[in-house]
């Protein structure tokens, strides 16, 4: 059987079927919907709040997930589908992350029953839209350092701060937001709890983040909490400490490990299409052995950087992974797609540099997927915590 260009290991063959069909939706559907926009999007700052219906329909929103109209389905099936859409872009991959990863799996994890009935749902059909507060302007790699507060007033919680770099926050309808609790005569006095904080509360503001030259394609935006009353029963009552986000975390860097093969891949593959196509000397730019060394190396990269993905999978729903091997997938994910990026940016010469081509756009994306969910250091200092038993953190 001859070799695919695009799986050169046929890393694929190794998905069940459940897997194989949300690659085979997924992919089809990015390329028909999402694909031919995308550039526009990029190039004007923004996603469409109506690209949110389509990717529910397709029950990609919490698809890892159990009961409230969930799919249930593995985390190697999740992680496909972020491939898929990172494929196209990474601001669709960080939206779905986001709002499921994150928010969804806030509520479903340390939510009672009630707010899981309440919100997820609408969260899961894209109806409702959620937001994660955690990082703030002092507080990112560090989030114990925060500052945001929330002061116990009889029944009642009042929140004050500010969060930063927030996906979907300008039109998510709830925001899952961390603050150190101030109750002198309560047990979490000074721990950090979650809550949920519809938009709409009064002292509630999200301010777009203009400017930017990375995931463009994707909303962030800065939070601000002046005075925000929330009932008791806004508390998330499963989280207390820093384990709760923490754990949500987790959630989204297994998604962005699976999604940084997809730019990798994408970017190989116009590469190639270009090399193939393109003449220099009277001869395909393939034909040079420069070129291919360049291609067999990017070959090399995006098909490590899915076995990665496929083995961590398997950890994963066996549910015997760590959140140390997490960080392994991320850090070597994103370096090998961003490597690959950088390449093919190259192959393609000038043309590499405008957004007729895909490969600066998602090069641009992976600087900024390189920091969030924690950078680079953060993940070398969790690995190398873990096999030297020595926090270099503090």
């Amino acid at each position: 059987m001859a070799i695919d260009p695009g799986d050169f290991l046929a890393v694929d063959d190794q998905l069940d079927a459940d897997a194989r069909a949300v690659r085979d939706t997924v992919r089809s559907y990015a390329e028909a919907e999402l694909a031919p926009n995308v550039s526009e999007w990029y190039e004007t700052g923004g996603l469409p709040i109506e690209v949110a219906k389509g990717l529910g329909k397709l029950g990609l929103f919490g698809m890892y997930l159990t009961g409230y109209g969930c799919a249930g389905l593995s985390a190697t099936a999740y992680g496909v589908a972020c491939r898929e859409l990172e494929a196209v872009d990474s601001g669709l991959r960080s939206f779905v992350s986001a709002h499921g990863s994150l928010a969804m799996s806030a509520i479903h994890h340390w939510g009672s029953e009630e707010q899981r009935t309440k919100w997820l749902p609408g969260m899961a059909s894209g109806e409702l839209i959620g937001c994660f507060g955690l990082t703030e302007v002092e507080a990112g790699s560090d989030p114990g350092s925060m500052r945001t507060t929330a002061v116990r007033d009889g029944d009642a919680w009042v929140l004050n701060g500010s969060k930063m770099w927030i996906t979907n926050g300008t039109f998510a309808d709830v925001a899952v937001v961390w603050a150190k609790a101030a109750d002198p005569d309560g047990p979490d006095d000074g721990r950090i709890r979650g809550f949920l904080v519809p938009t709409d509360t009064p002292g509630f503001a999200a301010a777009k983040i203009e400017r930017k030259l990375s995931l463009r394609a994707s909303v962030t935006a800065e939070l601000s909490l002046d005075g925000v009353r929330l009932p008791a029963d806004a508390v998330l009552p499963g989280a207390r400490g820093l384990s709760g986000p923490l754990t949500c975390l987790n959630e989204a860097r297994f998604g962005i490990l699976w999604g940084a093969v997809g730019a990798a891949r994408a970017c190989y593959l116009e590469a190639l299409r270009h090399c193939l196509v393109r003449t220099q000397f009277g001869r395909q730019l393939a034909s040079f052995q420069l070129v291919q060394a360049k291609l067999a190396e990017m070959v090399v990269a995006v098909n490590g950087a899915a076995l990665n993905a496929v083995h961590l999978g398997r950890l994963k729903d066996a549910g015997v992974i760590e959140p140390e091997q997490i960080s392994f997938g991320k850090l070597a994910n994103v370096r090998a797609a961003a490597a690959v990026a950088r390449t093919a940016r190259s192959l393609l010469g000038g043309a590499g540099i405008t957004l007729d081509h895909t490969v600066m756009r998602h090069m641009n994306n992976l600087e900024t997927v390189m920091t969030y969910e924690g950078t680079e250091e953060m993940h070398t200092l969790s690995i190398a915590r873990s096999v030297t038993g020595i926090s270099a953190f503090r």
